[in-house]
């Protein structure tokens, strides 16, 4: 099923224009939800959205001028980006909504949008990890397609523990 994103919500590439406020919003959308657990570490790393936009693509939610979402979209397997991705796969990381633009579409958007590039380049599937506390992203995600892959999970560092979802392509 193909999403349609709600009338003037457009997903292109990010720009220099946006770099500040998608860093700002992506930090904000997981302090959100990490509360005191987002370390300062990581802070930092989703803030860099021009680093990674470096090795890999970020995309962003516009609606009606203001950025209220963005993602990085990982190409492959070898990109600096990867997180435990597989021969063949693309993934996505690092999605965020400003929370004042939850329920408009913009993370459907983004995640189809990441779907799209996965096809166009013959991925044969899309993977992506989030913590046990983003049940929003979660419950997303399964309407996405992307089923649990419990043997997947991980932890990057000890007592952090991310779930894994994988969309078959081909």
């Amino acid at each position: 099923m193909r999403h349609i994103p709600p009338k003037g919500l457009k997903v292109r590439a990010v720009r220099d224009e946006d770099l500040e406020a998608v860093a700002t919003l992506t930090v904000a959308a997981f302090r959100g939800v990490a509360g005191p657990g987002l370390s300062d570490a990581y802070a930092a790393e989703l803030a860099d959205v021009a680093g990674r936009s470096s090795s890999s693509i970020v995309l962003v939610a516009v609606l009606g001028g203001e950025v209220v979402g963005a993602v990085t979209y990982v190409s492959d397997p070898a990109s600096p980006m990867a997180e435990m991705l597989r021969p063949g796969e693309a993934g996505i990381r690092m999605l965020a909504v400003d929370p004042r633009a939850r329920g408009v579409g913009a993370g459907s958007a983004l995640v189809a949008a990441c779907v799209d590039r996965a096809r166009a380049t013959e991925r044969v599937a899309i993977a992506l990890f989030s913590t046990d506390v983003m049940v929003a992203a979660h419950r997303l995600y399964l309407r996405a397609g992307f089923e649990r892959a419990p043997e997947r999970d991980w932890e990057p560092v000890p007592g952090l523990r991310l779930v894994s979802f994988v969309k078959q392509l081909g």
